[in-house]
This record gives structure tokens, sequence and C-alpha cells, in this order.
């Protein structure tokens, strides 16, 4: 009994003759090409078998098996199971020389075979197999000591003095595409590449240093062994220190840093356990190059564009902050010591145009990054001790460094300049230095007292202090760098009320005529482009006043100075926040008519809206744009790099293209010059609210145009995700709306886009919308599930027991509403058509669908009768042999009788067919007698 219970009774197969059953069932299947079953068989026979002999045939018979499937791993271990009972098993010799040629180990392959041939001399298959692996592994080894021979040639080349230029250019171009393919970069390594590369560096001559480089990155791309087993990395940063760096270099040295940290990161998923130390060590070298002397300007700029791309997080949603913790405890000062440098100034570290405003952009996204109060104090803290440290009686320059620091917050995280700002005797200083002698204080000082009165409580003071220090330098000095500067302070003062008719703060006319000034020096091409692009951030302040935004759009000569001098990534901003200004696309708290007379009984203060700020006039504004180029130009401002171009800049971006699109005859327009493809990268990357209003954009765009020509290409792809986002519950009814109208058109243009809206979860959506309430939103939904039905995806939804999908759109078209009725019998007509199912399923989901389907066929509209009768004839073509017996017995002969019998119409041919068709058909089923028709 013992023996018996440890017998498994579930199996079918028991004994040795069952393991020969299995053998040879598993044979026939596999002479019947059925090779899944046959491995089948032969996985059960091998469970159950104990002789070795009949074990190593059944594994030689499922080697077959896997290589018929291609399975070349599994092939070449059955192969060798079979051998390790009978080394002379010449068919598993052959097998597992054929897996492992296919796995590209051609000298196993190669000794597998040899042992055939020995067994078999005069197989001709093996003498052949033979003669090909052997030529094969040939041809590998000389390609491999070619490589070797040509990367030590290369290297020959490169480093030979006397060598021809355009043989140095070749052999560089070789080397770097050698790099990007594994193989190569890989011969590359095991040369001594690196150290030979190292020396090309060492050369400091452009052409070499820029080609070593190119290489290296090409070895780190994706390979964390290459990055983490040599210290190469290390020595390359010390680049950036050198004299001869130019932009070029500075560019190649950048995108080495980004892949070397990007393998160590992530772009290799091999483990090797000395990333996180080797990220840091990235970070620290970084940090180093961002002050120190040696770097230049183009190299300080990569640097801090570096750390601003890889130290903060990509979403909020991730955890880890760490990078950003470690950057400011080492780093913090280093950054703020960029921003306080004044060029004009000695012994000051080598800067870009950009460098300063890079510095403050990265500031700010640290400080967004840290995720409580106390790391936020800590950042503040550190930025204090700086400032007090700097600020000396005694040494004007200290003084004016710490000065450019506080401004280099103001433009970074406000609140932290803006607290700085607020500290006993920091204001007053700032305006005592505006009367200093010194041209380089006064122009220091004015950039500062310009950027710290972006609140009202700070504008008002220097309104009481410094704009008669702002009219005499202004007045006064021949400098004509300061004295633009003192006119943007006073220009931004001037606008210190935004928009609000009432908060003027100078005399009626003072801001048009410091309009009419910046438009004067904006426009002038004898000025050089920095001072030019001063005006324009004038011009952003001083546009928050409606009669500045009408003189500045007709001003055609302004705008395409503005327009073309927006190719300077430090203007961005200033830009976008002219045409947000002129279009009134900023957003604006409704004002209630009680609360208003509420606040006037209390004396408080109500926000008057300029005359010039009503619709008529902002429509007026946006033509005008338009006919300037505006579309051209604001594609070409989203291309900036991300480093400059900030989501905030993004969301303005946004919603001037959301005021562009709003009437629907500019839409065209704004397609022609780019602004389809340009509102596509504003909707999926910036702040919540920029990306809505892109999308929302979008959403106007995609809903009347063609989707080929709006979106060419794969972008069409693009636009389904942030269209389907606008169908949140969060969003505003008009945005549903606009978002249901371009699906439909884009579910209505190929079977592509309608798999892309299902696959990005938009049926339940639309489905909900479609109970909506609210007329229009509840037809477009009704209509975008009418174009979405085509879909095999969808027609299986409604297939699904358990739902009232079908039944919603059998009540739909009960309803009054004409447009909503061709929606939902359309959807109806195609699904029934495509789903003989459905005929049977809509008669059960409800009572009333006799009744609804007679008055579609009734019905004055001829779209709404058409459907309707395409329907009834949907439904004697189904596979239900009741259900056209009920349809003819009811009244709905009767309708199609006598729509059947009336006259050829053009207006309601489509009906008339329709019903003869149904008629027609009815007499094949023998529903009928034929009847004549008329003559």
């Amino acid at each position: 009994c013992h023996g018996w219970a440890t017998i498994d009774w579930s199996h079918p197969y028991r004994c040795m003759g069952d393991l020969s059953q299995l053998k040879e069932e598993g044979n026939k299947h596999f002479q019947a090409g059925e090779i899944d079953q046959a491995i089948e068989c032969y996985t059960k026979a091998i469970k159950v078998g104990q002789d070795k002999k009949q074990l190593a045939v059944i594994y030689r018979n499922r080697s077959a098996c896997y290589l018929k499937k291609e399975n070349y791993v599994n092939a070449a271990s059955d192969a060798s199971k079979a051998i390790d009972v009978d080394a002379a098993d010449i068919k598993a010799l052959f097998r597992r020389c054929q897996a492992l040629e296919k796995l590209g180990k051609l000298d196993m392959a190669f000794k597998d075979v040899q042992r055939c041939a020995t067994i078999e001399p005069k197989n001709k298959i093996f003498l052949e197999t033979l003669r090909r692996l052997g030529g094969e592994i040939q041809a590998k080894l000389k390609t491999t000591f070619s490589t070797d021979s040509r990367v030590q040639n290369m290297f020959d080349i490169l480093l030979d003095e006397e060598m021809e230029k355009d043989k140095k250019e070749k052999a560089a171009n070789n080397l770097i595409v050698l790099s990007r393919e594994d193989a190569g970069a890989e011969r590359i390594f095991q040369n001594n590449g690196v150290h030979l590369l190292l020396n090309m560096i060492e050369t400091g001559k452009t052409e070499m240093v820029l080609a070593a480089v190119r290489t290296l990155s090409g070895m780190c791309t994706g390979h964390k062994a290459r990055v983490s087993t040599d210290s190469h990395h290390s020595t390359i940063f010390n680049l950036q220190t050198s004299s001869h760096i130019n932009a070029e270099i500075a560019l190649a040295t950048c995108n080495l840093f980004q892949c070397i940290n990007d393998s160590l990161t992530g772009g290799d998923k091999r483990d090797y356990g000395k990333e996180a130390s080797l990220v840091l060590a990235i970070l620290l070298s970084l940090l180093e190059m961002v002050a120190n002397k040696k770097v230049s300007g183009y190299g300080r700029d990569q640097a801090l564009n570096l750390l601003s791309k890889n130290v903060p997080r990509k979403s909020k949603k991730e955890k880890d902050h760490s990078r950003t913790l470690f950057t400011i405890d080492h780093g913090l000062k280093k950054i703020l010591k960029i921003c306080g440098q004044v060029p004009e100034l000695p012994d000051q570290l080598p800067m870009t145009e950009n460098t300063q405003l890079i510095a403050s952009i990265l500031l700010n996204k640290l400080y967004d990054d840290l995720q409580c109060d106390p790391e936020r104090d800590n950042f503040r803290d550190i930025c204090d001790q700086y400032i007090k440290s700097k600020i000396d009686p005694n040494n004007m320059d200290k003084t004016l460094h710490a000065i450019n620091t506080i401004s280099g917050l103001l433009q970074g995280p406000f609140d932290v300049g803006n607290a700085l700002i607020g500290h006993q005797g920091i204001m007053e200083m700032m305006v005592a230095l505006c009367s200093s002698e010194r041209e380089v204080d006064q122009m220091v000082t004015v950039e500062a007292l310009i950027h710290s009165s972006t609140k009202m409580s700070r504008a008002s003071f220097i309104i009481t202090n410094g704009v008669s220090l702002l009219k005499d330098i202004y007045k006064k000095t021949k400098n004509e760098r300061i004295k633009i500067r003192a006119l943007v302070g006073l220009c931004k003062l001037g606008s210190a009320g935004g928009d609000d008719y009432s908060l003027r703060q100078f005399a009626e006319g003072s801001t048009e005529k410091l309009a009419k000034q910046c438009r004067k020096w904006l426009c002038n091409p004898q000025i050089d482009t920095k001072t030019r692009k001063w005006a324009i951030e004038g011009l952003a302040y001083l546009t928050n006043d409606a009669d500045v935004k009408d003189d500045f759009v007709e001003d055609e000569m302004a705008l395409k100075a503005m327009f073309e001098l927006s190719n300077d990534k430090t203007i961005l901003y200033a830009v976008a926040c002219i045409l947000v200004n002129c279009t009134n696309c900023y957003d604006k708290k409704e004002m209630i008519p009680e609360l208003v007379e509420l606040a006037k009984f209390s004396k408080q203060h109500v926000p008057e809206q300029h005359p010039k700020d009503k619709k008529d006039f902002i429509e007026r504004r946006v033509k005008r744009l338009l006919k300037a180029g505006i579309t051209s130009a604001l594609a070409v401002m989203v291309k900036a790099d991300n480093s400059i171009l900030t989501d905030q800049t993004k969301e303005m971006l946004a919603r001037v293209f959301l005021a562009l699109a709003d009437d629907p005859k500019d839409r065209g327009t704004i397609v022609a010059q780019g602004g389809g493809k340009a509102l596509i990268p504003l909707a999926l990357e910036g702040t919540d609210a920029g990306k809505t209003k892109a999308s929302h954009a979008l959403a106007k765009i995609a809903a009347i145009s063609n989707p080929e020509i709006a979106f060419p290409g794969e972008r069409v792809y693009e636009v389904v995700r942030p269209l389907v986002k606008l169908l949140s519950t969060d969003r505003d009814g008009i945005q549903n709306f606009e978002a249901l109208k371009s699906l439909t058109n884009f579910a209505g243009f190929s079977e592509k886009l309608r798999v892309k809206i299902v696959k990005e979860q938009a049926l339940p959506d639309i489905e909900n919308y479609m109970f909506e309430e609210h007329d229009e939103i509840r037809q477009a939904a009704t209509e975008c599930m009418c174009n979405l039905v085509s879909s095999k995806e969808v027609q299986e939804r409604y297939l699904q027991d358990g739902n009232d999908k079908l039944k919603l759109l059998v009540l739909l078209c009960g309803e009054d509403d004409h447009k909503l009725q061709i929606a939902a019998a359309g959807a109806l007509a195609m699904l029934t058509a495509a789903q003989k199912k459905l005929c049977t399923k809509m008669t059960k989901v409800t009572t009333q669908w006799m009744e609804i389907l007679q008055r579609l066929c009734l019905h004055e509209n001829p779209k709404v009768q058409h459907r309707g009768l395409v329907i009834v004839l949907n439904m004697l073509n189904c596979d239900d042999d009741e259900l056209p017996k009920k349809l003819i017995e009811s009244e709905i002969l009767e309708i199609l009788t006598v729509i059947g019998k009336a006259q050829d119409n053009p207006k309601r041919q489509e009906p008339i067919d329709a019903a003869r068709a149904c008629l027609v058909k009815a007499m094949e089923m023998g529903l009928i007698k034929p009847f004549n028709s008329p003559s």
C-alpha cells in the first residue's frame, strides 16, 4: 500500500510503455508540423522517464523541435543532455552545432561539426558546414585584427604632427563613427584608447579635442562598465578649465557629461556597484567648474545647464531629491557667486550674456524642488549668510556684488530675494547707490531696483524714494546702457498697478511717453542689441496699460523688431509678457456685481477695467498680431533650450496661442505658420495650467482642421493624449466640449487614430458625457462615439452584457434635438450593420425600441429618417428569424410602403432608396408580396 500511495494518479502515463507511447505521439506531431504539441509530448515523457538512453533520444528530438521554433538556447541545452549520455550521438552533435551557430558561438559550433565529420567523414552536409564555419571564423578573426589595427592606425595619424590635415580629419571622423557602434567602442577601449584620447585632448588643438571628446561620448553611451572602470571622465572635467575652450568644445564636453550621467543612472541596467559615488563625483566636478576662474564662459554655461537638467527631479512624484540637497550643501554659494558677478569690475569670472540668467533659473529649480519648510529655511539661511558676508561699507565692489546677487535671486526664487531686500538697510542702500558717481554702481543698482519692484509694497517704497533719482539718472547720464535701465525702472514703476485702471502710478499720458521712447530704442538698428533688449523689458511692464497695448500693436516696425530679437534666449520671458498683455490672456477674477457694490459701500478698493480692455479692442489687437507674423515667432520661441524656456514662460506662450485660436477664421493661419506643431510640446510639458491652455488651443485647431495638415507625420498621434486629458471633469465645460469636437474629427479621419483614442482610455469619459445634461456637450460626445463605433474594440464594448451603453444610444435616438438624433441614430446604424447580434440586443434593452424606431423612420429631417431606415434594413438582415417578422407585422411595413412608393426627390432620395431596399429584402424573405412601383 505504501508504494502505491506515492503514485500521482493525475498523470495519464505511468510506465515504460507509456513513455514509448508519448515519444511516438511526439514524433507524429513533429512530422505533421505541430511543433508545440510535439514539445508537450516530449516534455511529459521526460518527466516520467527513467531510462537514460531513451531520455537521451527524447532530449535529442525535443532539441529538433526547439530548432524549428528558433529557440536556440533550449535547443543547445537539450542536445547537450543527449551528448552527455552518448558523446558520439551524431544527430545531437549536429543539432547543437546548428544552435550554437545561430547564437554566434562559431568556435564551439565548429568543434561539434568537426566531431561529426570525424565520425562520418563522407557526409557532404558535415563537410560543407565545416568549410563554411571555418571560413566565417577566419573572417571574424580578420575583422577583429583589422579593427584593432585600424584603431591604432587612426591614433597614429591623429597624433602625428606632420600628418596632412585632410587625413587627420578623416581619421577623426572614422574614430567617432567607430565609437558609436558597440563592437567598435569596445575595440577602442581594449586598445588603450582612453589614454590615447586623453593625449589628443592635451594637444589643445580644437579639431583634436573635439574628435577625442566626441569619441569618448560614443564609448560612454549606455555602458556603465566603460564609465565606471576608468577615471577618464574626471580628467575630461578639467577640460573646461583650459584656456583654449570654445563654444563647440564646451557643447561637446556637455554632451559627454550627459552621456556619462545617463549611463550611470539608467542608460545601462547592469549593476556595477559604483554608480552612486560616481554620480556624486560628477556633481562635485560640475560645481567646481561653476566658480572656477579658469573655466570659460561657454563651459560655465554648459555646467549650469547640466546641473539644471540633471539635479532637480523630473516629476514631483519622485521621492528622492537627494541630488538637490547635495547641490545646495556643496554648491549654492558657488552659484550665488555667479549671480553676483559684475563684468565691469576687475577680476570677474569669464561669462557669456546668458550665464547669470541660467544661474538664476537653476536657483529657482533647486528651490522649487525642496519638499518642506526646514529645507527651504536652510536655502534662505545660506543665501542670507552669503549676502551678509559680502556687504562691506568700506569695500563698494563687495557690496555691489551682494546687490547683484540679490538681483539674481529676484529673477530666480523671488520669495528668497524679496525677503533679503526686506532686511533693514538693504533697500535704502540701493536707493543711495543710484546717486553714486561711479556708473557701474548706478547700473547695477538700477537693475536691482527694477527686479525688486515686482511686489506692490516694494514698488510703492521706490516710487516714494527712488523715482526722482531714476528720473535724474535718465536725464543726466550720457551712458546709454544706464539710461535705458533707468527708463525700464520708470516703466516698471509706472505699471505697478497692473491692468487696474484706477491704480495708475503716473500722470495721464506718462506711460504712453515711456512706451514711445522704448519703441524708438527697439526700432533703432544703430543701437547695440543688448540695449534694445532692455527696451523690450520696459515694454513688458508698460503693456499692462491698454493705451500702450493699442499703440504697440499698431506699430508694425516695433512688432517686427521684437519678433526678430525674440531669437535671443534672454528675453523670451519679456516677449511672452508683452504678448500676454496685448492679448489679455492672463487670468482675471470674475467680478460679481453684488460683491462690487458691497466693496464700494465698505470703501474697499475695487479694480477698474480700462475702456480699451474690452472684447472688441482685444480682438482687434489679436488680428494685428497675427498679421505681423506672431505665430511664426512663437514657433521659434517654443524651440528654445529648456534651461531658458522655463515652465512659466511655456505657460504664457500657451495662453497666447489660446487667445490667437479663439476665432475659427484665424486657425488656418495659425496652422499654416506652424502653430499646430509648436503647441504639442507646450501641451506635454510645463505647469498644469500651461498644459491645459495649450491642450485647449490644440482642441480648437484640431476640431476644424485636417489632422494631416495641422499635425504632419507622426505628430498627430501625440495630440491625442492632451485632448483626452481635457475630458477630465476638473476641466471647464467649454474645454470638455472642444476636446470632444476635436476627437470627433480625429475619430472620423482614420482607424489608427481611433485605435489611439481608445488606447488613451478616452471611451469611459466620452460615454459619461453622453449622459451630460448640457445639450451641446451631450451632442458632441454622441457625435464622437458615432465616429468611434466603426472600431472593433468599441463594438465589443457594446456587445458586452451588463451595461447600458446600447440602451443609452436607443434612448438618445428618441430625443427632440435633431443633431443629437443624427449622431445617435448614425452610431446605432453602424453598430447594427457591423454586429448582427446587436440587432436582437437592441430589442431587449428597452421596451420603447419599436416606438423610437418608428419615430426615426417618420422623421421630418431626411438625415435622421435615413439613419432610422438603415437600422430597419440591418434588422431585416440579422440572424434572428423572428425579428424581421416582428418588424413587418408592425406599423413599420406601412411606413416603408409609403416612403418607398414616393416619387424620387433629390432632397429626400436617401431615405426613399433605403425604404425600397427594406421592401426588396422583405420580399426576398417572403414576408411580403411584390408591389407595382410608381410609373
